[in-house]
């Protein structure tokens, strides 16, 4: 079976971000794959202890995305305190046409147009996607499913992630695809303070979740508790429409949020500092007005650091983002744009931006739990990826195995969902299966 093929069976999707299937960026004209060890969140840990404890199958993924794909070569980057911890350096070969790659300890070099230009020089133009220069990215724990896939035709049911934040002791576990979150705290002994929010995903992407509902997808990277008066919550808290209304009399346009913005470094034409002082009446007639607005990454530079009247250009772009998708306006150029010469005095350390964000305190190496599936309870949401969402082939009652096929992929974009423990079958209105486990 193809590696393509491999993919959607196994319902292997982006372990981070979107959830993108997999296989789709499988595509002609590749020649490089980039893999993605940055890790750039503070406080997260996941990828690391996957590095560290699994390379043997990461590697075995990579080298099957080489043989079946005809890709000469990959480049495995990590970020340099990742790259000393773990031993290695940069250039160093890992396995045949494996190479490393050491990046700058700076943020956001997760997002994939700046790994890529960073690792290789190779610029994409702005609204492209990375095959247009050739390259494909993926995750080290797409990479690690991928591996998992080969060598034990196993399905995507377990997520690694980070439990950090303000609990007694940060750790990283391996836990089954719709566990709830509760239950993760349940077990673990942890309490949500007063004053406190839980996050999915890391303080300057992650998304305020209530801890009592929520459960870990295929893309959950780690749950973190935070304190709400900490900067990363707080730009969170924002309200989009009232951001812009106070961006329009506010902004002293000192363009200091476009001066550090990692796109418009690349030489992106984004520019928040206009964004944020352009009337919403007229763009809601006129959405071309801000279409660059889809080229931002949602770093939160803008918002964070860079702005000094307390505004969030962010909050405004987002909103501008949700306007424009609905108007399904996306810009996408057509001729190469030029790296700013400023771009490598402008970039933001790691142990800075943790620091802005106020969470730096919690910045503590977590001790590594390994694998936990003694839950009893799953919820599996049959749309964790972007495109079409999974289509069920159990009913109420049915029971299932844990790596029992439930939910097939639609027509279209889209992937299979499988059982993550043993137990009876509850289909809940349409948009996800729950599994409860049958104690013996």
């Amino acid at each position: 079976m193809n590696v393509k093929d491999i993919m959607k069976k196994a319902g292997i999707v982006g372990a981070g971000g979107a959830g993108f299937p997999s296989y789709a960026k499988i595509a002609e004209g590749a020649d490089l794959l980039v893999v993605n060890g940055a890790e750039c969140e503070p406080l997260f840990y996941t990828d690391y202890y996957l590095m560290l404890r699994q390379m043997p199958m990461i590697l075995a993924g990579i080298q099957k995305v080489l043989e079946d794909t005809g890709i000469k070569n990959a480049l495995f980057c990590v970020k340099e305190h990742s790259a000393k911890k773990l031993g290695y350096s940069d250039g160093e070969k890992l396995a045949q046409n494996i190479y490393l790659k050491v990046l700058p300890d700076v943020y956001p070099l997760g997002d994939e147009i700046s790994l890529i230009y960073q690792a290789t020089g190779r610029l994409i133009r702005p609204g492209n996607l990375p095959i247009s220069k050739g390259v494909i990215v993926y995750n080290v724990e797409t990479l690690y499913n991928l591996g998992l896939a080969v060598k034990k035709d196993a399905s995507v049911t377990m997520k690694w992630l980070t439990i950090g934040g303000e609990v007694p002791q940060p750790f990283v576990v391996r836990v089954p695809v719709g566990t709830p979150i509760a239950d993760i705290f349940a077990k673990y002994s942890i309490t949500i303070p007063d004053g406190h929010v839980v996050l999915d995903g890391g303080p300057s992407m992650g998304k305020i979740i209530n801890a009592n509902r929520a459960v870990v997808t295929k893309t959950t990277k780690g749950i973190l508790i935070l304190p709400e008066n900490t900067q990363s919550v707080q730009a969170k808290m924002l309200n989009g429409e009232k951001s812009i209304a106070r961006a329009e009399t506010a902004c002293c346009q000192c363009t200091r949020c476009t001066d550090m913005c990692p796109r418009a470094l690349l030489g992106y034409p984004l520019e928040p500092h206009k964004m944020v002082r352009t009337s919403p009446g007229a763009v809601k007639f006129n959405p071309q007005m801000v279409i660059t607005a889809t080229l931002c990454c949602g770093c939160g530079i803008c918002e964070s650091l860079a702005c000094c009247q307390a505004i969030s250009p962010k909050a405004v772009i987002n909103e501008y983002k949700a306007l424009l998708a609905k108007n399904k306006l996306r810009y996408t150029a057509k001729e190469d744009v030029e790296v700013s010469h400023e771009r490598d005095w402008r970039m933001v350390p790691s142990s800075r931006w943790a620091s802005v964000l106020g969470v730096a305190k919690y910045d503590v190496e977590p001790v590594f739990k390994g694998e936990d599936d003694g839950f009893d309870r799953v919820e599996i949401n049959l749309r964790q990826h972007i495109g079409l969402a999974s289509v069920p082939v159990v009913k109420d009652g049915d029971v299932v195995e844990k790596g029992d096929l439930i939910a097939e992929s639609a027509n279209g974009l889209s992937v299979p969902q499988y059982a993550s423990i043993s137990g009876t079958v509850t289909i809940e209105e349409g948009v996800k299966i729950i599994i409860d486990r049958v104690n013996k």
